[in-house]
């Protein structure tokens, strides 16, 4: 696992993107989705020999570390639950806000799980 806090409090340090790293990191920011990991990469690996391709198994560990991004860090996991409360506001600038905001989070978290410290 990396090692190096940027971004304020973060509950682990950021995984390596394997299988066994992201289970490890998820069991402590969310173990309430650990049987939903196990499916989807049940499922992703049941592509891959369909497909005969790696990109279903690579897709499942960007997802994941992505996720995983999102739980370690307060920061990043406050923006999300927000945006993500906001997304079916009567209002809809704010709804149109807070899609902005899920996609900007999104991003952010699929760049910075790709960062190896």
């Amino acid at each position: 696992m990396s090692s190096q806090a940027v971004h304020g409090h973060e509950l682990v340090p950021r995984p390596e993107q394997t299988p066994g790293a992201l289970r490890a990191a998820l069991a402590v920011v969310d173990p309430g989705r650990l049987k939903e990991m196990q499916r989807t990469k049940d499922e992703a690996f049941a592509k891959s020999v369909e497909w005969q391709s790696l990109t279903p198994v690579r897709s499942w560990v960007l997802a994941w570390a992505r996720d995983i991004e999102i739980a370690r860090r307060a920061d990043l996991s406050a923006r999300h639950a927000r945006a993500k409360r906001d997304l079916e506001h009567e209002d809809p600038v704010v709804a149109q806000e807070a899609l902005r905001e899920l996609s900007a989070v999104l991003d952010e978290a699929m760049r910075a799980s790709g960062r190896q410290r």
